[in-house]
């Protein structure tokens, strides 16, 4: 007899071996329809996968994670099988899942047109309605490649051939194509059923710029029509949040090629900048911090002291001169224990904390690239703790506060909290990760969050919380961290005097809020679709005149509002308010004031605000009163 144990706890006895399937069928009709594949004792399986032993069994539908990954992977590969009954010469490579969704290169002698991709799309829904069914099979390596090259697919040869000798690989068939997979796949075409291709890009051949230019063809897939029309919908939404399109149409920054992964910020969006460094600054201020300043370039002997010259120096910039070696800094922290060295440090003198503004530098691929979330050179709000073991908790939970804080002053009120765990390679005793997970995991308890453990997926010097805030469209974005690093300050000798009066290493704690600033205004560019709030706007207030007679009172108002801090600008243009209305409203203008003949004898100003609101005539002083508010409130 074989023992299967369900998910909830019970058992089912079998008098001889039977697949997945047949488990399925068992427990119900219902479920063996609804069917995926299996996980059995953990390992995902395809449900033609035969059960011979007692075992653990979880049956994989559409209504689990694993489930929505294996009808994407799988229908990557409906993909290849489409375009090669579509056009034969085409030469297939690789389709890996990608977040929502999945893609395909393939080598073709022309590109694909839009036309195509509608063809292709529509050739992969008549293909998933024959419901063929996906078999797989296994062959020795050598024989899989002498397979492919008689097919013509010299691309899918070069990859089995770099799996070692000796070792079988796993084919996967549906219909008249068949393709190299480790597998899982759904167990029919017949699943997919609610899918998308998006678009086609260039992709270099195993991701080497010397290598063929192949087409790269994305697509995305979902378990139900609804989460596809949905995804499809924000998508539509996110277009026009695009940062970068509102980055031109606001004026507010732009990408140049003179300078490929930096950012040229216009007055106005270098306005936002500081708005936001300001109020960072005041957060540094204000919670015991002292802002500090590094040089942006360090030799090679530092860099070697830390580990990044050798498995991280092609992300770095380097430079040479009077036969040194130098490199832009990719990050701030060896720079804070430079200046943590200088002079002897007590037990009294920590928690000592630092902050920068740090310009950091990191040679990004150029495919990378992304408006200003992605880019190569950048500034993070970067802090550093130097601390003991038993104040990592008391810091953390204060930290975790403070960055809840800042997330709602901007707008963000959903935090998703997560803590990455130790790796299999790590440094440091058992009992300082015990003791630093605990403290991580207990500063989140403390400040009432619930979060999830990532097992594994720590620095190889100490744990981490990171920090996902979800956008206007439910998108989710990873800024800030807590990293614990047990390691680099004693890699380059930071110490102080314990109250034993022996030296100690001091605990670091990395830790950034916004991040990246470029990424963060990019961030809050598509989370208010352009329509900054009050304090960040980066024009608050626009005076318009009517006709000109009333020029010197609009320039009146524009100077008492300027007198108060409010980033005021008067238009006097000989042009129909309406048309002038209608300007800065596409600007985003907060408000706009309107003056006339009316508004100036009476002192008062014509309120219009964002969204078309016609707020009426008010008294200037009422009107200043007014956005004070706002901006003392963050709205």
């Amino acid at each position: 007899m074989i023992s299967i144990q369900l998910p909830d706890g019970s058992k089912r006895q079998y008098p001889a071996p039977l697949t997945v399937a047949d488990v399925a069928a068992s427990i119900g009709a219902g479920l063996a329809k609804a069917a995926l594949a299996g996980r059995v004792d953990g390992k995902l399986v395809d449900t033609s996968h035969v059960v011979d032993r007692d075992a653990k069994l979880a049956i994989v539908t559409d209504k689990d994670a694993d489930g929505l990954d294996l009808i994407r992977h799988s229908t990557a590969h409906l993909l290849a099988y489409a375009v090669k009954a579509l056009f034969p010469d085409a030469q297939v490579t690789i389709g890996p899942v990608i977040e929502n969704g999945f893609y395909y290169d393939f080598s073709y002698k022309r590109p694909f047109t839009p036309e195509d991709l509608q063809a292709i799309e529509a050739k992969m829904a008549e293909l998933a309605k024959k419901d063929e069914p996906v078999e797989r099979r296994v062959v020795p390596r050598d024989d899989a490649v002498a397979y492919f090259k008689s097919l013509g697919e010299h691309y899918k040869a070069e990859i089995i051939a770099s799996i070692p000798a000796g070792e079988d690989v796993a084919l996967y068939r549906e219909g008249a194509f068949e393709d190299l997979c480790r597998g899982p796949h759904v167990p029919s075409t017949g699943k997919l059923k609610h899918f998308k291709l998006m678009k086609v890009a260039g992709a270099y051949w195993r991701g080497d710029h010397r290598n063929e230019m192949l087409q790269r063809i994305y697509g995305t897939a979902w378990a139900t029509k609804d989460d596809l029309q949905q995804y499809l919908t924000m998508l539509e939404e996110a277009e026009k949040r695009d940062h970068r399109k509102l980055g031109r149409e606001l004026d507010l920054f732009h990408l140049d090629e003179h300078s490929p992964g930096t950012v040229f910020w216009h007055p106005k969006g270098w306005t936002v900048w500081q708005e936001v460094e300001q109020y960072m600054r005041r957060v540094y201020r204000d919670n015991g911090y002292q802002e500090v300043k590094g040089p942006q370039i360090l030799d090679q002997g530092l860099w070697e002291k830390t580990g990044h010259w050798d498995k991280y120096r092609d992300n770095m910039f380097t430079t040479e001169s009077e036969k040194r070696d130098y490199a832009l800094k990719p990050m701030n922290c060896p720079g804070h224990i430079l200046i943590f060295k200088q002079g002897i440090k007590s037990y009294r003198d920590l928690p000592l904390r630092y902050g920068e503004f740090g310009n950091c530098h990191r040679n990004e691929p150029t495919g990378g690239l992304h408006g200003i979330m992605r880019v190569r050179a950048f500034t993070q709000d970067d802090g550093h703790i130097f601390c003991t073991e038993d104040m990592i908790l008391p810091e953390c939970v204060a930290y975790t506060a403070l960055l809840r804080k800042v997330y709602d002053d901007f707008g963000f009120k959903d935090i998703l909290y997560k803590v990455a765990t130790r790796p299999d390679k790590r440094i440091g005793s058992e009992e300082s990760w015990d003791k630093a997970e605990q403290a991580l995991m207990e500063s989140l308890r403390r400040s009432g969050c619930e979060f999830v453990i990532s097992p594994g997926e720590g620095a190889f010097y100490g744990p981490k919380i990171e920090y996902t805030l979800k956008d206007a469209l439910g998108r989710q974005w990873q800024c800030g961290t807590m990293q614990v690093d047990f390691s680099m300050p004693e890699r380059l000798g930071a110490e102080y005097v314990a109250e034993s009066g022996e030296r100690r290493a001091p605990v670091m704690l990395h830790r950034a809020i916004v991040g990246s600033l470029e990424r963060f205004i990019g961030i809050l560019i598509e989370q208010h679709a352009g329509a900054l709030p009050v304090w960040l706007a980066p024009v608050q207030v626009v005076v318009a005149s009517i006709t000109d007679s009333q020029a010197p009172y609009a320039g009146e108002v524009a100077k008492t509002l300027q007198k108060q801090g409010v980033r005021a600008l008067v238009d006097l243009r000989n042009e129909k308010i309406t048309y002038k209305i209608r300007e800065h409203s596409l600007q985003k203008v907060p408000y706009i004031l309107v003056v006339g003949d009316k508004e100036k004898a009476n002192g008062t100003v014509a309120v219009r605000a964002r969204g078309n609101q016609d707020l009426g005539a008010m008294p200037l002083d009422a009107f200043v009163q007014k956005i004070g508010e706002a901006i003392r409130t963050k709205a």
